[in-house]
């Protein structure tokens, strides 16, 4: 009987496990849900995160996202675009600099004498490829990057020349212009291993410079046709 007995109690027994194992499995498959949640949420942050090291992204879903960049390129692609206009040049701060290989400007009227005299050397200009990064340095100031290609015509001939071009940025105006050809160091006495051949070239592009500066009125907007 007692045999009998365990034998009709086995079945019961076998439901009891079951219903155990049952209630184990859901809490493991509870467990899991919640640590696959945990990642999708850590990951979600992190992207979050990545996007907003990219100039000033807005945390508020509701406020679109705005860059310096996106004020100042228009202006930087008429500049280097053949005919740029006076407003052109308010993106500029009124003490800025301007470098490149040939010279070195200061203040805005040398800037616009140097962009104005494109049109008398060149029959033709703009720039044909770009990509833009903006960094945020502090608050108020930011620093743009465009890894361009320029292209001229001279004599009928395409020349195109890569360059990177580095703008510094105060409260929304440029301070500092730096076009870099082929991407290299422009030569000064903290770029070129023996600082007096640097300080010879600093002194060669002022000199450039203020030739340019005299023979463009000294920076006079040219009249509207």
């Amino acid at each position: 009987m007692s045999k009998l007995y365990s034998f009709l109690r086995f079945p019961s027994s076998i439901t009891t496990n079951s219903r155990t194992c049952l209630a184990a499995s859901k809490e493991i498959t509870t467990a899991t849900s919640h640590k696959r949640v945990g990642s999708e949420d850590k990951e979600q942050k992190r992207m979050e995160e990545s996007r907003g090291s990219y100039g000033n992204e807005s945390s508020n879903p509701h406020v679109e996202n705005k860059h310096v960049a996106d004020d100042i390129l228009p202006h930087i692609l008429n500049l280097y675009g053949y005919r740029p206009t006076a407003r052109d040049f308010e993106i500029y701060a009124p003490n800025a600099s301007f470098e490149d290989p040939l010279m070195c400007a200061r203040g805005v009227e040398q800037i616009k004498s140097a962009f104005y005299s494109i049109s008398k050397v060149f029959s033709d200009a703009k720039m044909i490829e770009y990509s833009v990064k903006e960094n945020a340095v502090s608050p108020g100031k930011q620093e743009i990057l465009i890894d361009n290609k320029q292209r001229y015509k001279f004599l009928g001939r395409d020349i195109d020349m890569v360059s990177l071009i580095r703008l510094y940025v105060e409260d929304g105006k440029v301070v500092r212009h730096e076009d870099c050809w082929d991407k290299e160091p422009i030569g000064n006495r903290d770029t070129i291993k023996f600082p007096l051949v640097g300080l010879l070239k600093e002194k060669i592009r002022r000199g450039s410079m203020l030739v340019t500066h005299a023979m463009m009125g000294f920076g006079k907007d040219p009249t509207s046709s």
